[in-house]
């Protein structure tokens, strides 16, 4: 696979570099790469490949480009939202570098797809940001015998490492065995992240698929590297295979992709929607703010700083970081409505009053989001 003089001009930083030099750009050209997700991680990935010379990237994102995610996910552009992430994507490589040759997958990627979406790729690159996806696109690649780079942020850490038991490594349930419990660990839509970090996080993983593709130097193979960002700190953890792995160990159990929303404890949605007894509308919040008589008092369990961004007038805050310490402040007999951003951590909160006792509670479905949205357009979105 030849370069063009447009091309020797274009990589001609790398072309210097005795570690790269005009074979390796070659070997750059010749990798395949498929991106799983064009969100915050996939973003720098993609972008830097495309500007190194990857000769092919298939991006696998199902999703729409949000305002929310322009913080982040350099991509898109203001011009963006509403657009397709994954078509957004390819024409922003395109940009970029035009030699590039961009598939674009506008698929969820699933147990049913995942093989034939992976297995015409050298490298997979996950990108994604929930555990079900995780284990899977683990699960494939060790079947497919892929290396898999792997990345993940969270507020203001992050971690990075490449899973590949053909190359001597372990996988991806070495490291986690187990998935957290349903709800445990919040998404970035309740938690936050910091919006250089998948700039950082992305980095490393595109660095580490260029010395895959390059063969040179040590690679994050049996390495695990963490990032905290407000200590500017990097750490890093060996990592060996588990003989007992399920799927890479000496008696593997999994020998096909399974159910992994199922392995991760996540509900099927039902085919008509199902109400939870424990939730309200805000419709119903409404009303219960407008009528006093009613005798229900409506609590916000969302933390401080985001109080400061929108709140609805007449609800006061309880954050439920401090709600172990501060429930005895609240009346078990008085009939509570609780409401979070989105209605996760308001079900939270209402299970651990519950288990203390109190017995008249409802979380708020949506939370100030769906306010938002349904009765009061002035409450900001964030």
């Amino acid at each position: 696979m030849n370069l063009n003089n447009e091309e020797i001009r274009r990589y001609s930083r790398h072309l210097i570099l005795p570690e790269v030099g005009l074979a390796g750009q070659k070997k750059i050209k010749a990798t395949s790469v498929l991106c799983i997700g064009a969100g915050g991680l996939g973003s720098p990935i993609a972008m830097y490949l495309a500007a190194a010379g990857i000769g092919k990237i298939g991006i696998v994102d199902f999703d729409t480009v949000d305002y929310s995610n322009l913080q982040r996910q350099i991509l898109h552009t203001d011009a963006d939202v509403g657009r397709p992430k994954a078509q957004s994507a390819k024409e922003t490589i395109h940009g970029i570098n035009p030699n590039c040759e961009v598939v674009i997958h506008n698929t969820r990627i699933s147990s049913e797809n995942a093989l034939d979406l992976i297995r015409p790729y050298d490298i997979v690159v996950d990108g994604t940001d929930n555990f079900p996806t995780r284990y899977l696109t683990n699960d494939a690649c060790v079947l497919l015998k892929k290396p898999n780079v792997y990345g993940s942020i969270f507020r203001f850490e992050g971690q990075a490492s490449v899973f590949a038991p053909h190359l001597g490594g372990p996988c991806y349930r070495c490291l986690y065995p187990e998935p957290p419990p349903p709800g445990m660990v919040p998404s970035c839509a309740e938690g936050g992240v910091l919006g250089v970090l998948p700039g950082i996080i992305g980095c490393i993983q595109a660095t580490e698929i260029l010395k895959l593709s390059l063969g040179k130097g040590t690679t994050l193979v049996n390495r695990l590297v963490l990032f905290n960002a407000l200590d500017m700190k990097f750490r890093e953890l060996k990592l060996r295979r588990d003989p007992k792995c399920p799927i890479c160990g000496d008696k593997p159990t999994i020998k096909e992709l399974i159910d992994y929303e199922m392995f991760c404890g996540i509900a099927p949605e039902p085919d008509e929607p199902v109400g939870n007894p424990d939730e309200v509308t805000v419709q119903e919040m409404k009303k219960a703010l407008d009528n006093p008589s009613l005798g229900i008092k409506v609590i916000d369990v969302r933390e401080a700083d985001e109080y400061e961004i929108a709140k609805v007038d007449g609800v006061p805050l309880l954050p439920l970081s401090q709600i172990e310490s501060r429930f005895t402040e609240l009346d078990p007999n008085q009939q509570y409505y609780l409401h979070c951003k989105a209605g996760v951590r308001s079900l939270k909160a209402l299970n651990f009053l519950r288990q203390q006792g109190f017995k008249y509670l409802k979380s708020v479905k949506g939370g100030i989001t769906a306010w938002s949205e349904e009765i009061d357009s002035k409450v900001p979105r964030y």
